[in-house]
């Protein structure tokens, strides 16, 4: 079974259930074998902020040390994000397999009249998922009210109950008491409800789970069990929160704001005591590592770009109170909404617009743009106009923003989404030398099969992978088709998520298609003008319409920096100041010895030196920040007047902040960012800043992770830790990305990278590659550790394949190599 069809088997079942119950979800788990029975499970329900708590939680229990599972509703990019074990979306392969098994019973059932609904039998795969995957806890975010939703088929350890308003009054009841009672259901057999629920509906709570946890304000009058507090916004993406309880207590910061997160945070930390008894420590990083895309995400300051997905009055009051708190002239909102949502109460909650745009997300249930235009006109707003597609509406509000103004995309999480893939898409240019190659790149993207055959021939030009919404997919391809290209869309060609595109075609054809992109009105309104410019960058395709004609070796066309390496393949040395690494631990610990291999290395040739404090071999010893800080600043105090950048090799922001003060300039994160301070470290710094891919650092031997694609899921992840940076205020051209070989990937998917680095340019950053001495090179006889030969060869083919940076112990013998690799491709250009 191919993934087109399994999400179209999972889009297609009804919506609703006639009769409330979870019985339906019962059976067809009992079908699968009642997977849910060996997992632990919270339950967290509530008529908002049930998504951002149930997201701080998962994110602080992973602090802790667990393995969690997160199953959420709905989706921004794609299905699979509802399924999510410590992060990473359920793969593929796994939805296709689900729904395999499950197929003829759902078929059976539909034949009788009780087919499962599309939450119901979600809600099974992710339990199913979860089971598989053998996690210690899993969070799932109760559907609509608790007693009948699909996800209470489980026995919560612990569960919550975050606010109770009037919503599905025709399902839960005409008053806030009356769906109190019924989101109360959720309550655990063994431990308190946790709740934010105050006045009346309390009570009704009380009536129904009997013991319970009070989360709220300190001045709430009775005083609840835990009190939070909100400080305020600390910056433009994070604002303070305190927690206290009796025994217990916690200051941080969320990546949340709004007071509102303040008791989304309470109750979080609360339920994460009762699962784990978790420090504060780790409730503190945990809360402020929460990142929960398209609510009050605040994406740029110049002008202030912010995308919230608020959906109802209430949703867009509060988002009101929290956008208060920032200062801008001019507010430019794009807005829009289903047709099912009451527009004219949406619109009075906003501030007062000085322009809107609406728009239409790529839904049927969206509702037209000219409707929700004159629902902003009788509000008052002067300036209102028309964009029949998200994209192009926001790139009208940011082309007429000033710097000191506001773009507010709002209306549904659906106009949020597709707003928000103008920083996330990826054009990814494929490496096509055979049939087999384009074959592989048609199954990639999801083509049926008939397609892959009759196209296989065809794309042996230039191919360039993206994600389009259906009608601008559609669009592109005519184009291309007309000027004599090829386009393969996926299979899966819904409203519901963004298409796979497969685009071929020779140089010259897709700088005429880029040439029509720009200048047909409808494909502007599409939003596709952004689309050429990106394909641009992508081909290198310039302005006047004819290929550059000066070869730049591996330079990204979307990054023009300083740095040494923008315009050639870089060799980072690598200088251990550790007693304990895999390759050299013990070697250079002593700061004279350090200083003379650094010394060593520079003459050698060496572009970057890269000094690391702390091993991340498997089963390397943690090591604290002070002496970690006292193994590395001596020697960068020393190292720092050498003529080129220093690279401080850290997972810790303190010891990243200690060592740019003693002369560092880069930040080296293999953890990726997982320190919440990094990215404003290197931001306040202005330093460079290496992200890397890690799934664990230190490596955890013989972890195991399923990726449908290693390459394309690699490129997915960074780019949310990339854009993670940008938020901070790290520019672009400051970062370097990093696959991570070694972390969370096996021998051949190593060499799968290695072979594909050039498709890591679709990030629009430079490409560090860190093989050197690893484990990889026992896939071809080495010994790890000990493999001089291989990292050497790999070294060239890094720098062919498209590295940017080549990390390395061995400087003299891998210098050689990347040269030799420039001077087969350039030999005038490359002379040492």
């Amino acid at each position: 079974m191919e993934y087109h069809e399994a999400a179209d088997a999972l889009f297609g079942l009804r919506r609703f259930r006639p009769k409330p119950g979870t019985e339906s979800t019962a059976r067809l788990l009992a079908h699968l074998g009642n997977p849910h029975e060996d997992v632990d499970f919270v339950q967290v329900a509530g008529s908002n902020g049930k998504g951002s708590t149930a997201r701080m939680l998962e994110r602080t229990l992973r602090e802790a040390g667990l393995s969690v599972g997160l199953y959420t509703s709905p989706h921004l990019e794609e299905l699979r994000e509802r399924v999510r074990v410590d992060g990473r979306k359920i793969p593929r392969s796994a939805v296709c397999e689900f729904v395999d098994s499950t197929q003829d019973y759902l078929t059976d059932r539909a034949a009788d009249g009780e087919s499962p609904t599309f939450f119901e039998t979600m809600t099974a795969l992710a339990l199913w998922q979860f089971d598989r995957e053998d996690v210690d806890v899993a969070v799932l975010e109760v559907g609509i009210g608790g007693k009948f939703d699909a996800t209470s088929v489980v026995d919560p350890i612990a569960s919550a109950v975050t606010s109770v308003t009037l919503e599905h009054t025709g399902i839960l009841g005409d008053t806030e008491e009356e769906i109190a009672r019924d989101k109360a259901h959720v309550a655990p057999d063994e431990a308190p409800l946790v709740t934010g629920v105050s006045g009346d509906p309390l009570e009704a709570v009380r009536d129904v789970a009997g013991d319970v946890v009070t989360v709220g304000f300190a001045d709430e009058d009775p005083e609840p069990d835990v009190r939070v507090e909100y400080g305020g916004r600390t910056n433009h993406t994070e604002a303070a929160v305190s927690i206290d309880a009796d025994e217990w207590g916690v200051e941080t910061r969320v990546p949340l704001p709004g007071e509102h997160q303040a008791e989304n945070a309470g109750i979080a930390a609360t339920l994460a005591r009762q699962v784990a008894g978790v420090s504060t420590d780790d409730i503190a990083r945990g809360l402020r590592s929460a990142h929960w895309p398209g609510r009050f995400e605040v994406i740029d300051t110049e002008p202030l770009v912010v995308l919230d997905g608020a959906h109802n009055p209430g949703a867009c009051e509060t988002l009101a109170s929290t956008l208060g708190s920032y200062e801008y002239d001019d507010l430019r909102v794009v807005f829009g909404a289903m047709h099912d949502k009451d527009h004219r109460e949406m619109a009075a909650a906003l501030p007062t617009p000085d322009a809107v745009v609406a728009t239409e997300p790529s839904l049927d249930r969206a509702e037209d743009p000219a409707v929700l235009a004159d629902v902003f006109d009788d509000a008052g707003v002067e300036d209102v106009r028309i964009e029949g597609a998200v994209q192009a509406a926001l790139e009208t509000a940011l082309s007429e923003a000033d710097r000191s103004d506001c773009v507010l995309v709002t209306g549904s999480l659906f106009a949020v989404a597709e707003a928000r893939r103008r920083w996330t898409r990826t054009e990814i240019s494929k490496r096509i030398r055979d049939r087999s190659d384009a074959r592989e790149a048609l199954a990639g993207a999801n083509v049926p099969e008939a397609s892959v055959r009759q196209l296989s021939g065809q794309g042996v030009h230039r191919v360039v992978r993206t994600r389009l919404q259906r009608r601008q997919a559609t669009l592109v391809k005519e184009e291309l088709l007309r000027v004599g290209g090829e386009c393969a869309l996926s299979g899966l060609q819904r409203d519901d998520e963004p298409v796979d595109t497969l685009l071929m075609g020779t140089f010259a054809q897709f700088e005429r298609l880029v040439d029509r992109l720009e200048s047909d009105a409808d494909a502007r309104s599409l939003g596709l003008a952004e689309l050429a410019a990106e394909l641009r960058g992508t081909l290198e395709i310039s302005d006047a319409g004819a290929p550059p004609n000066e070869f730049v070796a591996n330079q990204s066309p979307l990054s023009r920096s300083p740095w040494p390496w923008f315009d050639r393949t870089a060799v980072m040395g690598i200088l251990n100041v550790t007693p304990d690494s895999f390759h050299d631990g013990g070697e250079y610990d002593a700061v004279e010895d350090a200083v003379a291999r650094a010394e060593a290395m520079v003459e050698a040739g060496a572009d970057v030196l890269d000094v690391g404090g702390e091993s991340t071999r498997p089963g390397a010893d943690p090591v604290s920040t002070e002496e970690e800080i006292d193994r590395v600043v001596p020697v960068l105090e020393r190292v720092r007047d050498f003529d080129i950048p220093i690279s401080i090799d850290t997972r810790k922001a303190a010891v990243a902040d200690a060592a740019l003060e003693a002369g560092a300039d880069i930040i080296n994160d293999v953890s990726g960012l997982e320190d919440p301070e990094m990215r404003f470290v290197a931001a306040d710094h202005d330093a460079g800043l290496i992200v890397m891919h890690s799934i664990n650092a230190p490596v955890v031997p013989g972890q195991e992770v399923t990726y449908d694609d290693v390459v394309e899921d690699v490129i997915d992840q960074l780019s949310e830790r990339v854009l993670l940076a940008e938020k901070a205020g790290v520019d672009r051209e400051n970062i370097v990305v990093d696959p991570g070989i070694g972390f969370g990937k096996s021998a051949r998917e190593s060499f799968e990278i290695l072979d594909r680095l050039e498709e890591f340019r679709a990030l629009g950053c430079p490409v560090l590659f860190g093989h050197s001495h690893k484990s990889m090179f026992e896939h071809v006889g080495s010994e790890a550790g000990d493999c001089l030969d291989a990292t050497v060869a790999a070294s060239a083919l890094a720098a062919d394949r498209g590295a940017d940076l080549v990390r390395v112990h061995d400087v003299p013998e891998n210098v050689a190599a990347v040269r030799t690799a420039l001077a087969t491709r350039n030999p005038d250009r490359f002379e040492w």
